[in-house]
């Protein structure tokens, strides 16, 4: 089966639909993802904290970003799988085309996605002139979180408005296929995306843009702290998963597991034989 490019994206947008991404970093997430029909999955550095235990996305690096994107496209199989480049990874055109090299030639993924608008629509055209599909981010940026006491909207004043569209069509026009637009408020996402003949994806921006997506321990409820408000909380299997196991260890404390269903059954010659073991 073939798998989705940026041009199903790019389609999508000319058709006037919308559709669903969602992050993952292992067999599980993926597989969950694309058995749901999400076709575009990103491999985004906030597994350095739903996945590594970090508390910021910079502390992750190529060799773990490589490693979870490999991870992610051995286990699906149509899904478009978007490395995302990790801090300091692009900083110039060299050393951002030695990375996104190694997650497309080395990991398999099909785009990889950056942050950031006028400063590196630079390091964007000349990604996208060798060949490498590219994916935007702008708005809150995770990888300049150490600049900020906790994530904050962005583009709430006329200002920095304008900024943030001036950073959109910098981006587009440095070839980006899609631009993904964090915490930004509604109705400048909305403007912006109108503005763009690409699509925007959405997280915390509102319904306006072009695609949607999540982290999904966000979504899924797989973590004990609060989501951000904007992740919509659909389930709550961490605490499916804390019953289940606490079923599991309570039955293995009173005998009631494992019963011979579980077990390996040996046939007569066996039993008999046992008998003459060694005492």
């Amino acid at each position: 089966m073939a798998r989705h490019t940026v041009a199903d994206m790019r389609a999508a947008h000319a058709a006037g639909g919308h559709f669903a991404a969602a992050t993952a970093w292992d067999r599980p997430t993926a597989e969950f993802a694309e058995a749901a029909g999400i076709q575009f999955l990103l491999v985004g550095d906030s597994l350095a904290q739903v996945a590594l235990g970090h508390e910021s996305t910079v502390r992750v690096g190529m060799s773990e970003m490589l490693h979870h994107t490999a991870a992610v496209v051995r286990s699906t199989s149509s899904a478009l799988v978007i490395g995302d480049m990790p801090f300091l990874s692009y900083v110039d055109v060299p050393t951002a085309a030695e990375n996104a090299a190694r997650f497309i030639r080395d990991a398999g993924a099909g785009a990889v996605k950056l942050e950031g608008g006028v400063s590196v629509a630079p390091i964007v055209a000349a990604l996208v002139r060798s060949g490498v599909p590219v994916i935007g981010h702008i708005g809150f940026t995770p990888q300049s979180s150490l600049n900020e006491s906790k994530p904050r909207a962005k583009g709430r004043l006329p200002e920095a408005a304008a900024a943030l569209l001036e950073d959109a069509i910098a981006l587009q026009e440095a070839g980006a296929s899609a631009i993904v637009i964090e915490l930004v408020p509604q109705e400048l996402a909305t403007a912006i995306t109108s503005r763009l003949k690409i699509p925007t994806i959405g997280i915390g921006a509102g319904a306006g843009c072009t695609a949607q997506i999540q982290v999904l321990p966000d979504l899924l409820g797989l973590l004990g702290a609060t989501p951000p408000r904007h992740a919509g909380r659909i389930a709550n299997l961490r605490d499916e998963a804390i019953a289940a196991l606490t079923t599991w260890r309570e039955n293995v404390e009173s005998g009631a597991f494992p019963t011979a269903a579980q077990g390996i059954a040996g046939d007569a010659t066996l039993i008999a034989a046992l008998d003459e073991l060694p005492r």
